[in-house]
């Protein structure tokens, strides 16, 4: 019930009662007044019956001294007393006429005719005495018969008196019972007005008022402090304190809802500026492992409750492979054919979830095993794919809003993958042959000036190998002949030189290898082995023998005085001496004849031009 209603009540009570209480306060008085009335008339009337006793005797004892004495005074006297007779004569005729009870009534008549009986007499003897018949008049005062009058009247008077004082006491009796009864029921209507006033002071201030607002107090304090976490009794009250309560409980939840919202903002905010951030380390990655390690380590931070892997597309489009992964996924394989991914088959984002009635993708591990697949795409070409899946304590991560930033990130991921291999390609294009694959002319200079540059004294060993007799392929066979001779020959040689070097194309039909750390002896074991396995590998093209294949080799081993290019030089005069000697030898620039001067090596060395190289190369076709 509202309060208003039960103060309404409690205050329509109150005046009931208090006018309950002040009308019987009232009747109390009434009944009081009426309990005078019933004691001032038993006065009266017991003053009357005195009055009317005493003045019947005094009447006549002076009536009597008259006719004794012959008096007049007495005679005077006993007239006066006969208008006080008369008076009260009237007063007994005005209470008579009053609603007396029948013996009362009775007791007056009685009274008023005893009264006059004796008047007559009394007259009757004054008559006698004043006619002179002494006697008469003393025989009528002095006779039996006045004192019977006399005595009745006294009698009846006594009578009536008793009469009156028992009829008095009866009303004063019941006059007093009912006021102490109306009294009794005032004080209990005040009894009950008090104590509705206190029951309302203390179940609707103090129960439904104090305490709630006292309770609500420190709830509203902390509210106005932001303090949502603390708890709002929700009381279910129908009246005001209720629906103060649904109040402050409604700004409670609109107070968790708005610092919800705020986390959530910031959690976007967050998202987005390690998002930028990832962007931009995107962009300044050289390689695609640099660029795994990028992602490995800002998707966790954007998502921390998804694993997940990169992987990158090959270069023949059949098969894709893990660069990286961050926060131990367990369902996805590290490699595996394309078409095993639905997101890379239809070309756009696909949710392996057995739950949604949706088909899994082949390459996940387990039938009931929910995966987020995003293709990485760049102008239109399907270069590799972001695998996502919730950990073991997520609660539904792979939301709508996070779908939309692992997508926003699939594509600049996918745009920086892009980005590396068409700079891999670009760069492999600069330093490789796009013949044999290997180093091109361009790599072996800056390779010599970095080790021109070198200061650790570290050995370094040049080979320099020609094809003998290149020129009859081409004549014989064809020019696509010669390439593959040149192709067969190159993979001998990377597949010898292994990791111990690196082979260049030097131009035409010549080639290098810098092997580090080889020296003058060493170096010149691994020419005969390159030239041994040219020489017995042999080589068909379309069905046909090319016939034996020989090459001849220069080998020279880097000296604390010589530079990368004089080193080169060196190499190339000890395969010129091959090829003086007949082809299809090993020559160490050590067996030179007389060795070469350092002047003659700074001079040859400034001697380089491609042009050179080719006029040298065919004197020793």
């Amino acid at each position: 019930m509202r309060i208003s209603v039960i103060t309404n009540f409690a205050y329509g009570a109150t005046v009931v009662l208090t006018a309950l209480s002040g009308t019987a306060f009232i009747l109390s008085a009434n009944s009081a007044e009426r309990e005078r009335q019933a004691v001032e008339q038993h006065r009266v009337l017991d003053d009357l019956g005195d009055e009317l006793a005493l003045g019947a005797e005094e009447r006549s004892d002076e009536v009597r001294l008259y006719v004794v004495s012959g008096e007049e005074r007495h005679l005077r006297a006993f007239q006066g007393r006969e208008g006080e007779e008369r008076r009260l004569e009237a007063a007994i005729s005005g209470i008579r006429d009053q609603d007396l009870p029948a013996a009362e009534a009775e007791a007056i008549v009685d009274m008023e005719r005893y009264a006059d009986a004796l008047d007559s007499l009394e007259e009757t003897a004054i008559a006698a005495y004043q006619r002179g018949d002494r006697d008469n008049a003393s025989r009528t005062l002095f006779g039996s018969e006045h004192e019977r009058l006399q005595a009745s009247l006294l009698e009846t008077v006594t009578r009536f008196r008793a009469l009156a004082t028992t009829r008095a006491g009866d009303l004063l009796q019941e006059a007093r019972e009912r006021a102490d009864a109306w009294s009794l029921v005032a004080r209990v209507m005040l009894g009950l007005t008090a104590f509705l006033f206190l029951a309302v002071l203390y179940f609707v201030l103090r129960r439904r008022v104090a305490i709630p607002l006292i309770q609500m107090t420190g709830i509203v304090s902390r509210l106005a402090r932001q303090d949502y976490a603390v708890e709002v009794p929700l009381d279910r009250r129908q009246d005001e304190i209720g629906e103060m309560t649904e109040a402050i409980h409604i700004f409670r939840q609109n107070g968790l809802e708005r610092d919800r919202l705020d986390a959530e903002r910031r959690r976007d905010q967050m998202i987005k500026d390690l998002i930028l951030q990832m962007m931009h380390r995107l962009q300044a990655c050289q390689t695609q492992l640099e660029l795994a390690e990028v992602v490995s380590l800002f998707a966790p931070q954007i998502f921390p409750q998804l694993a997940g892997q990169l992987f990158v597309m090959n270069e023949s489009r059949t098969a894709l492979s893990s660069f990286g992964s961050w926060l131990q996924p367990h369902h996805a394989e590290t490699s595996f054919p394309a078409s095993a991914c639905w997101a890379i088959r239809r070309g756009r984002p696909h949710v392996s979830d057995p739950a949604q009635n949706d088909i899994s993708c082949q390459h996940l591990q387990g039938l009931d095993v929910t995966g987020f697949c995003v293709p990485l795409t760049a102008q239109g070409d399907m270069i590799g794919l972001l695998y996502f899946e919730e950990r073991d304590d997520a609660d539904g991560t792979l939301a709508e809003a996070s779908r939309l930033y692992l997508e926003l990130i699939a594509e600049n991921i996918g745009l920086a993958v892009a980005n590396l291999q068409l700079r891999d390609r670009l760069t492999h294009l600069a330093v490789r042959d796009a013949l044999t694959g290997l180093l091109n002319r361009r790599s072996l200079d800056d390779a010599l000036a970095r080790q021109s540059r070198s200061t650790d004294g570290e050995a370094l060993a040049c080979l320099m190998i020609d094809i003998d007799h290149f020129k009859r392929f081409n004549d014989e066979f064809g020019h696509d002949a010669g390439d593959e001779v040149m192709r067969y020959v190159a993979q001998i040689i990377t597949d010898t030189v292994g990791d111990r070097g690196k082979a260049y194309r030097f131009g035409g039909e010549e080639f290098a290898v810098l092997a580090p750390g080889l020296d003058e002896e060493a170096a010149v074991a691994l020419a005969e082995k390159i030239r041994s396995a040219v020489m017995e590998a042999p080589l068909a093209y379309r069905g046909r023998i090319l016939g034996s294949i020989t090459a001849s080799l220069g080998v020279a081993a880097k000296a604390r005085s010589y530079s990368g290019p004089a080193l080169l030089i060196l190499a190339d005069k000890a395969l010129l001496e091959a090829k003086a000697r007949g082809r299809n030898l090993s020559v160490s620039a050590l067996e030179l004849d007389g060795g070469v001067t350092q002047g003659e090596v700074r001079t040859n060395a400034s001697i380089g031009s491609e042009g050179d190289r080719a006029a040298a190369g065919d004197g020793r076709r």
